[in-house]
């Protein structure tokens, strides 16, 4: 059976990922060349979802285009704003007269390939009320663990200190399929999964399912985990829809057909977009993303970093643990020691020293 709804909690801020959602949702903020929830939306249209609704903030605008895609892939495409933060919950409780059957949900940070198709039909096949995607951690201290008995989750702990709870080590990966009518229980305000949804179907004595995912799973919300799902999505631990556009070769190369490249030095895993060029003998790699449309000047040694589209990189310069929004300039000789992260359009000049933990524009708090 086929979940045909499928709801994206999309509302974050982004505070964390500054300045590179100053002007960009941080759902919006590219992964692997697109829009995160792009490659989120093709995975869900692939499971056979028909529509999505990205439950975002007060302002729809940015995400009308993801509009396009949705047609594309022949499904719907609806965003949902929500005024006030209503929590976790609340935004897919306000939508709960759009919701069909079983409903996928997922968070619109979380970087994963779990199998939505299996994760529906384990939840059919139980009869749940609930099913929860859980991921295992080794040290359960910093993390709400779910018990199970089985495959059923029994109760929550929150933060147990290691070796407390014996054989116990899942916690909620952020993915659910939810019969819509745990929702209709709660009133419209603000309302969390992890507070009051799950734990009250406990109480009601429903049925909550789990299903451990032992695959890739990540949070992208700070500027080290964005590029560490980089990493993940470039080495192949983790399949993303934007990366099978661009086949790699024998050393995890991918360069898309109309980029420049002659002379250049990659090493991958490395990603270069359509449209970019690089310089002979500029070295790129490993880990890198190479926006569409980016220029990277001879000389250049880039490693670990995510060149936003339309990036231009100066000759000679030198970069690890770099992250920059569409359109920046770092002119020539300039080094970025790590942990360096620049605004769309930000203007770095000629020689430069950027030390580790620049943040350009600074955030805004």
């Amino acid at each position: 059976m086929q979940a045909r709804t499928a709801v994206v909690v999309a509302g974050g801020r982004g505070t964390r990922l500054q300045p590179l959602t100053h002007d960009l949702p941080k759902p919006l903020v590219p992964f692997c060349g697109e829009p995160f929830l792009a490659g989120v939306v093709r995975r869900l249209a692939a499971a056979g979802v028909q529509r999505v609704l990205l439950v975002v903030g007060r302002d729809t605008a940015p995400f009308a285009v993801l509009g396009p895609l949705g047609d594309e892939l022949g499904i719907r495409v609806e965003a949902v704003p929500e005024p006030e933060p209503l929590d976790t919950a609340g935004g897919v409780r306000a939508a709960l007269d759009r919701l069909d059957g079983p409903t996928l949900v997922c968070n619109g940070d979380i970087l994963t390939d779990v199998p939505f198709v299996e994760v529906v039909d384990a939840h059919v096949a139980a009869g749940a009320d609930a099913t929860l995607v859980l991921t295992r951690v080794d040290d359960t201290s910093s993390f709400g663990v779910c018990v199970r008995d089985g495959e059923r989750i029994v109760d929550f702990v929150e933060k147990p200190a290691p070796g407390t709870l014996p054989g116990q080590d899942t916690v909620n990966a952020g993915t659910y399929v939810l019969d819509p009518a745990v929702l209709a229980a709660w009133p419209e305000g603000r309302l969390s999964f992890e507070r009051d949804v799950f734990p009250g179907v406990l109480a009601d004595g429903g049925h909550l399912h789990s299903h451990v995912w032992e695959g890739a799973w990540a949070d992208l919300g700070t500027p080290e985990r964005y590029l560490g799902g980089h990493r993940l999505a470039l080495s192949g631990e983790l399949r993303w829809p934007a990366l099978d556009a661009v086949p790699a070769d024998a050393d995890g190369v991918r360069v898309a057909p109309d980029a420049d490249v002659d002379g250049a030095v990659l090493r991958g895993p490395v990603l270069v977009l359509p449209g970019a060029h690089v310089a002979v003998g500029a070295r790129v790699g490993p880990h890198v993303v190479v926006g569409q449309g980016c220029s990277v000047a001879e000389g250049v040694d880039l490693r670990d970093a995510v060149l936003g589209a339309g990036t231009v990189v100066g000759a000679g310069a030198t970069a690890s643990g770099l992250v920059t929004g569409a359109g920046a300039v770092l002119g020539a000789q300039v080094e970025a020691q790590g942990d360096v992260v620049l605004g769309a359009g930000e203007v770095v000049a000629d020689g430069t020293v950027l030390p580790t933990g620049t943040r350009r524009p600074e955030p805004r708090g």
